[in-house]
């Protein structure tokens, strides 16, 4: 467990010395970047959404003269073509992407930092590829499951109730049974007065519900706008984010001889704590830092402290 502690900057800003695509069908390609030490212990970074797309942000979490740091945006997001695709875009794509990419890098094995979305992104890697994984850093644990996509939808306004009912409210009172339902069928509208309104309006509930007192030094997520980040979720989530609701705590065993650092936010409205400590409960190398004044949001001080202090200590390993 963690206490409130002072806030730890940062890493200075940089660039990466290398970048492209990589064709990943007839239609994908996936933007990458690499930043740091050339020859460092290579860590990769798995944003969050889906659909949110990385940033020159996210570089400034890791030592550069320690990591090789691998940056890239999934599939429809950020920089990766097309934007805001959901054709060919699952759960299943996207872990045979980062495959794709380690392969293409020549990397061995490597590091998987990712936070919300993300952290099951590396997850289902870290499943499929258990050989290809030196270890886990997580933040706001998030395992796909149904409650917790209803959570999300339906759950948050026992906190948030007025941010709920202007999401709720954005919607016509006769779309509004099926939040989901309606949302989706607007956010695949051709039509960008459509689509783009109704993902301002998801974009601004996810966002309002991020963060301890509504206060956060920056942002970490969204990077590419708000369609990606809103169509690509809507997209997962109608489809119960292409995985059972036993995939991830059914399959532990395939990386619990891995060692692990779970940060998590104990008012995080988005992904609740209860999910990283049921994760901790099965996974016994994995090491809990339950931060008492943070959220969701990777960009609270308290939470972007934990996850320096986490890419830190992985440097001893």
């Amino acid at each position: 467990m963690s206490n409130p502690s002072t806030d730890i900057s940062l890493y200075p800003v940089i660039e990466p010395y290398e970048h492209g695509f990589i064709g990943l069908d007839s239609s994908h390609q996936m933007y990458w970047e690499i930043s740091g030490n050339r020859d460092g212990v290579p860590i990769v970074f798995l944003h969050g959404g889906p659909g949110a797309g990385s940033s020159g942000l996210h570089r400034r979490y890791f030592d550069p003269e320690f990591y090789k740091i691998v940056i890239f945006d999934q599939r429809g997001s950020g920089r990766s073509k097309p934007f805001a695709e959901v054709k060919n875009n699952s759960t299943q794509h996207l872990t045979d992407d980062i495959e794709v990419l380690r392969k293409s890098l020549n990397i061995d094995k490597w590091f998987l930092f990712g936070g919300s979305w993300g952290s099951a992104l590396a997850l289902a890697y870290g499943i499929k590829y258990p050989d290809k994984v030196l270890g886990f850093i997580l933040r706001g644990v998030f395992l796909c499951r149904k409650i917790e996509l209803d959570w999300f939808l339906n759950g948050m306004k026992t906190v948030f109730p007025d941010h709920w009912e202007r999401f709720v409210n954005f919607l016509p009172e006769n779309e509004r049974a099926n939040l989901l339902q309606s949302y989706y069928e607007r956010l695949m509208d051709p039509n960008p007065d459509i689509h783009l309104e109704a993902a301002a309006s998801w974009v601004n509930y996810e966002s309002s519900c991020s963060t301890l007192m509504g206060k956060v030094g920056g942002s970490s997520s969204n990077a590419s706008g708000p369609l990606s980040l809103a169509r690509i979720e809507a997209h997962y989530f109608i489809n119960n984010m292409f995985v059972s609701d036993d995939y991830f705590l059914g399959q532990i065993d395939r990386v619990s001889h891995l060692s692990g650092i779970v940060v998590q936010g104990r008012y995080d409205m988005v992904c609740p704590p209860v999910t990283a400590f049921q994760l901790c409960s099965e996974w016994p190398k994995l090491d809990l830092k339950l931060v008492p004044d943070a959220g969701h949001s990777a960009m609270e001080p308290p939470i972007r402290s934990e996850l320096i202090k986490a890419t830190n200590a992985f440097k001893k390993c």
